[in-house]
């Protein structure tokens, strides 16, 4: 896997993708666009709701909704690395299983997420969820 990424312009970057696919990032602390952090942990949200949406389909859950809402505590001193985070699940659906959903987060966070599991090398990761009946 590949990617790269130009200056622009002031402290405006372009992300490309080798799937052909471009992201604008901002190191103003994300005035025009996302900053670098913070879509390191969109990244992480986003990899681990694949595993919780694939998961819970693969075990017949009637899922319709999945929102991961992660929030990060940063060191304030450089290098700014993420200290602790968590990434939250609010999965909608019918007749949800609540040990089956709870079982599908675990283990994205702890066997699955690539994202999470490199970062929780270095990071305090921890999940939570809700079910809500659709």
């Amino acid at each position: 896997m590949q990617s790269r990424v130009k200056w622009v312009e002031n402290m405006t970057f372009l992300g490309q993708s080798n799937s052909g696919h471009s992201v604008i990032m901002d190191g103003n602390g994300g005035e025009k666009a996302p900053s670098p952090m913070e879509l390191v942990l969109m990244a992480a949200g986003g990899c681990s709701s694949v595993d919780v949406v694939d998961g819970l389909k693969a075990a017949g859950q009637k899922i319709t909704g999945c929102e991961a809402q992660i929030n990060s505590v940063r060191r304030e001193q450089a290098p700014r690395i993420f200290t602790t985070a968590n990434l939250h699940f609010v999965v909608t659906g019918e007749n949800l299983d609540e040990a089956v959903v709870a079982k599908t987060v675990a283990d994205s966070l702890e066997k699955y997420c690539s994202v999470c599991l490199m970062l929780g090398e270095g990071v305090e990761m921890t999940h939570s969820y809700e079910v809500v009946e659709a």
